[in-house]
């Protein structure tokens, strides 16, 4: 038996390979430091729970794919099937490799005729990758019949001492609400089936030791790489340490392996950290940025017409829109839903990707050519894996549904906003889009495409056998092959909002649309949570009309300014109602914007922990630690007429900083009470000073934000 030290940027990966069976994690967590092979040895007697042969006849601790045989009671790392009877491998190892931040790990199984290779990878920030691919390897006829896999979830172990849980749900238009609670006891297993993602999504699911706090305590965290259905798992058992995990959701007969054919499991994405939910996005956000794929450019502003016009697609109209958009500062230029044939509502025409030439009578070619002129990238919406019945695409290929055939059109709700699911792994409907959207792409120049997705997968059928495990590789194949085909092209990934953001889909696309919902009282707390994974260049982060059209509320300009601010900013507004003032203090904000995105998108996110529930800070420092930008904001009423002091977090605590409100996006509002360094316009503190006891706020009334940018000065503090 010999032992694997991974080891990366605070965290360190201890893995023993037995004689028989997979690989044991011993240890997952805090880096303890360089450990010589006596040391390994030392520190696996020191963790060890009784000497063989004890009073166990169990195994106490799991390896990497504990199932039922290896004494484990909880829920099994795999489940398969031959012939109908649940098929337990007994793995041989065969191999190891891997270098300083990977380890591979082949094992076999000639009896059953399947190979497993285990994949652990650190990553830059510390971020632990973990997979697992099964082969039907037989050659024998006699274990020549497939082989069925129910599911195949990377786990890991967790302390004991991890005893409470973060997961999150959520709903259209309030995505992402946080679900904190105790760690029940058993095997317990939070799902979707909704054939992508879903607003409900578990999004991460994190242990923790203790209540889990932004900025203290150890935190324990997965999210699966899977743009589908999902299983997050954990196993709280007396006997074992604790297990987190997660895998692929697969139905009934989706994949069966015959000989010669391998499932890859999704990665699992594991994140520890002693420094709480923030230490947890800390890595996350190193390891996206580190991708050679990562947008490097800035980030565009953005204007999307859907907001503006709807499908009110008057050419014209349309023209001026863009001519104020530039007059504005906005970058890239994007036409949403309504541009191809029989598109006057969303009952008719997915699928038939032409311009609609009665609305568009010369095609987009002169729009686009007028945003370009006016110094904008240009930018088209599409809904690529759905169709309409009432279309050209769907009366000429009704047999492309996903669906099947008895149940279409259906009133027991196949159908969904009346639209239906085209089947991409069908060859023939992949590359009719494919021709489709490249010819666009190519025609137009289009540098983005808005990637919608507005519906759940119900029941979907893929040649009579369960479909989105298939669907789901074929949607993110045709969004790679089309940014191969035009170099350059960025992709935003929608799904009637933020139902499909997950670390899958970032791997090909280069945006997310966090929510439908541009009311930023409610977009304080999506993005937040959004980018508890996803670095907020990532996150698009609009400014919507004064009154919100998913809540009705009415939110000050100041306000919805500000909340853009923290994420890739756009606006999503018919911005040619607004008035000159109006017009004035978007250039201005489109300026501010430009001066700090370079800040914005690269600094390490901060979350300051605060008592009172309707108070949010959120802070970005510059990874020089020599500035920093806040966004102090209110979603209600303050409890109190002297609010905390805010702390700012992340700041070197020996430099000096200036620190000054930026009203570009205009002036908060609050009670009679005005805190000195406010009235003056700026204070000077330590990094410390400011870390740890903070800024006196006024009572800022609801629905109020300060942005307050923080700058190091020349002189050094001491002690």
């Amino acid at each position: 038996m010999h032992t694997s030290l991974l080891r990366r940027d605070g965290v360190a990966v201890i893995v023993r390979h037995p004689e028989e069976g997979p690989p044991v994690v011993q240890h997952w967590g805090a880096d303890p430091g360089e450990l010589d092979p006596a040391d390994l040895d030392e520190l696996l007697a020191a963790d060890e729970r009784q000497t063989p042969p004890g009073t166990l006849d169990a195994a106490w601790r799991p390896g990497l794919l504990p199932v039922e045989p290896d004494g484990w009671p909880g829920r099994p790392g795999t489940l398969l099937a031959r012939d109908g009877v649940a098929l337990v491998p007994r793995w041989e190892p065969v191999e190891v490799s891997g270098g300083e931040h990977e380890l591979v790990a082949r094992l076999r199984d000639r009896r059953a005729g399947l190979g497993l290779s285990i994949r652990l990878h650190l990553e830059p920030g510390g971020l632990l990758g973990v997979s697992h691919t099964l082969s039907s390897d037989s050659t024998d006829s006699s274990d020549a019949a497939p082989v069925e896999v129910q599911w195949l979830e990377p786990t890991l172990p967790v302390p004991t001492r991890a005893d409470d849980v973060l997961t999150f749900s959520g709903r259209w238009t309030r995505e992402k609400v946080p679900r904190p609670s105790p760690l029940g006891r058993g095997s317990l297993a939070r799902q979707t089936r909704r054939g992508r993602p879903g607003h409900d999504q578990p999004w991460l699911l994190a242990l923790s030791d203790g209540p889990v706090r932004n900025r203290s305590g150890e935190v324990w965290a997965v999210h699966l790489a899977w743009s589908a259905d999902v299983t997050y798992r954990t196993d709280r058992l007396p006997d074992n340490p604790t297990l987190l995990g997660a895998g692929e959701l697969l139905r009934p007969g989706e994949i069966v392996l015959r000989p010669g054919e391998a499932y890859s499991s999704p990665t699992a994405w594991f994140a520890w950290s002693d420094e709480g939910l923030d230490g947890v996005t800390g890595r996350f956000h190193r390891y996206l940025r580190s991708r050679s794929r990562h947008p490097r450019t800035p980030r565009p502003l953005v204007l999307n017409t859907w907001e503006a016009v709807y499908f009110d697609h008057d050419p014209a109209t349309v023209v001026r829109l863009a001519e104020r958009a530039a007059e504005i500062g906005v970058e890239r230029f994007v036409l949403d839903d309504g541009w191809f044939p029989a598109r006057r509502d969303d009952t008719r025409g997915l699928g038939d990707w032409s311009v609609d030439r009665g609305v568009w009578p010369d095609g987009l070619e002169p729009l686009a050519a007028r945003v370009r002129e006016l110094g904008m990238q240009f930018g088209l919406w599409f809904e690529p894996e759905m169709v309409s019945l009432d279309s050209d695409l769907a009366r000429a290929h009704p047999d492309w549904l996903l669906h099947d055939p008895a149940q279409v059109p259906s009133p027991q709700g196949l159908s969904w906003r009346t639209q239906y699911v085209l089947d991409l792994a069908r060859p023939a409907a992949y590359d009719y889009l494919l021709e489709r959207m490249s010819g666009l792409v190519a025609v137009l120049d289009l540098a983005f495409i808005k990637w919608d997705h507005n519906r759940d997968l119900v029941d979907a059928r893929h040649e009579g056998r369960p479909g989105v495990h298939e669907q789901t590789r074929a949607a993110l194949r045709l969004m790679a092959e089309l940014k191969s085909r035009h170099p350059g092209l960025e992709i935003e990934s929608c799904s009637s909002g933020g139902a499909r953001c997950d670390l899958g889909v970032i791997e090909v696309a280069d945006r997310v649309w966090a929510s439908d919902s541009n009311d930023a009282v409610e977009r304080q707390d999506i993005q937040r949570w959004t980018e508890l994974l996803l670095p907020p260049e990532l996150i698009g982060a609009h400014v919507g009309p004064p009154t919100a059209h998913s809540s009705g509320r009415t939110v000050d300009l100041s306000y919805r300014l500000a909340t853009s601010l923290t994420g890739s900013a756009g606006f999503e507004w018919n911005v040619l109602e607004c008035d000159d003032a109006q017009v004035q203090r978007l250039r201005a904000f489109a300026g501010l914007y430009r001066e700090l995105r370079g800040l914005l998108h690269t600094g390490s996110v901060v979350h300051t922990d605060v008592r009172d529930p309707a108070l949010r800070v959120r802070g970005v420092v510059a990874p020089d630690a020599g500035a920093g930008v806040w966004t102090v904001a209110t979603v209600a009423s303050l409890e109190d007429a002297r609010p905390e002091p805010v702390r700012l977090p992340g700041l070197d605590p020996r430099r000096r900083y200036r620190v000054r409100v930026r009203d570009e996006v205009g002036a908060a509002r609050w009670g009679w009470v005005t805190p000195p360094w406010l009235e003056r316009g700026e204070v000077v503190l330590t990094g410390r000073a400011l870390g740890t006891i903070g800024l006196q706020i006024p009572a800022l009334w609801p629905q109020q934000a300060l942005v307050l940018h923080v700058t190091a000065v020349e002189r050094e503090a001491h002690g």
